[in-house]
Order: C-alpha cells, then sequence, then structure tokens
C-alpha cells in the first residue's frame, strides 16, 4: 500500500460518486485518478491496466465532451438503452479483444494474471466508452469489472485498491438503478 495509491483510490470513489450523480465534475475527477493508477499498475507490474489508465486519459476528455456538448443541448445528461443487436457486437468485441490482448500480454510480456488483467481493461474500455455515451448498460459492465478486479488486486497484495474496487462494486450497483430510474422517469415523461 503507497501513499500514491490511496490518493489515487480517494479520486477514485469522488470520480463514481459525481457519476452516479451525472455531474460533470466526475470527469476532470476521472482524469486525476487514471494519471496516479498509471505509476500504481506500472509498479504492480500489470501492464494491460496501466495501459488501460493512459487509453482512459483519452477516454475521460471524450466523456467530459460528450456531456458537455449533451448537457449544453438538452440541459441535463440523459441516459440512453444499447438495443440487443449493439448489446450482442459489444460481447463479440470484448470475448475477441480480451483473448487477443491477454494473448500478447501473456506472449511478450512478464505481466501478471495476463488473461484476467486483459479481459477488466477490455471490459472497463467498453464500459467508460458506453459511460460517456450516457448508455444504461455501461454500469452492468463495470459491475463484472468490479468483480473480476477484486480477485486480480487480491492476487497482486494491492488492499487499497481492492478496498477501492469493494466500494466501486456497490457503487456502480447504486448507478445502475440510479441511472435506470432516469431513464424511466424521461420514458414515462416522453409517452405523455
Amino acid at each position: 500500500m503507497s501513499p500514491l495509491e490511496i490518493v489515487a483510490a480517494l479520486f477514485g470513489v469522488v470520480c463514481v460518486a459525481l457519476t452516479i450523480r451525472r455531474h460533470m465534475a466526475c470527469w476532470p475527477t476521472g482524469l486525476i485518478q487514471v494519471v496516479l493508477y498509471i505509476v500504481v499498475f506500472y509498479r504492480a507490474r500489470l501492464y494491460s491496466d496501466m495501459g488501460l489508465q493512459v487509453v482512459f486519459v483519452v477516454i475521460q476528455i471524450y466523456g467530459w465532451y460528450l456531456w458537455a456538448k449533451g448537457k449544453r443541448e438538452e440541459q441535463e445528461v440523459r441516459v440512453v438503452r444499447l438495443s440487443k443487436i449493439e448489446a450482442w457486437i459489444w460481447v463479440i468485441v470484448a470475448a475477441s479483444a480480451s483473448a487477443g490482448l491477454g494473448w500478447s500480454m501473456k506472449r511478450w510480456t512478464d505481466a501478471s494474471l495476463p488473461y484476467w488483467d486483459a479481459t477488466a481493461t477490455v471490459l472497463s474500455l467498453i464500459a467508460q466508452f458506453l459511460m460517456g455515451r450516457k448508455i444504461l448498460e455501461s454500469w452492468l459492465i463495470w459491475i463484472a469489472v468490479d468483480v473480476l478486479s477484486i480477485g486480480i488486486y487480491a492476487a497482486k497484495d494491492l488492499y487499497v485498491t481492492l478496498a477501492l474496487y469493494v466500494l466501486f462494486l456497490a457503487m456502480a450497483t447504486a448507478g445502475f438503478f440510479e441511472w435506470k430510474k432516469s431513464w424511466g422517469t424521461r420514458l414515462a415523461a416522453e409517452r405523455v
């Protein structure tokens, strides 16, 4: 456990709490978190997770832009759903990319837990991309990531980060229900 890991975890908690509330400040807070976790995961030799944080820098900026644009146009962050076809496409992308990244990490690096780490990384990328697009199902993917990550961080003795992901699991569950309520309210209002 390092002070850097603790600070990164605290920014993560604030980021997710703001995201649940659909508050724009979730994006800059998340940006700080991912920059700090680049260093944490590098030190733990979780290279897929480290690379994920690098990509998250870009995705945080992209999500921030989308939410700011959407809020200007609609006055609120409006939650939407995936179609069944879109959901299946994302399942296929997740499985393929996880297998490919896991194989690459096992073959060309000394990565620890290459397939598990790769799967958590790929699912995180998909969840974050969908969250930037305000898609309800992003929370379900985050729940899967949190469960998987709890096991990974336990195996790597990253106990602060493990505790963070236990909290993230609870928060993602709350986020799903909060966003689902928002989606249902909007849908009911549109029917009137």
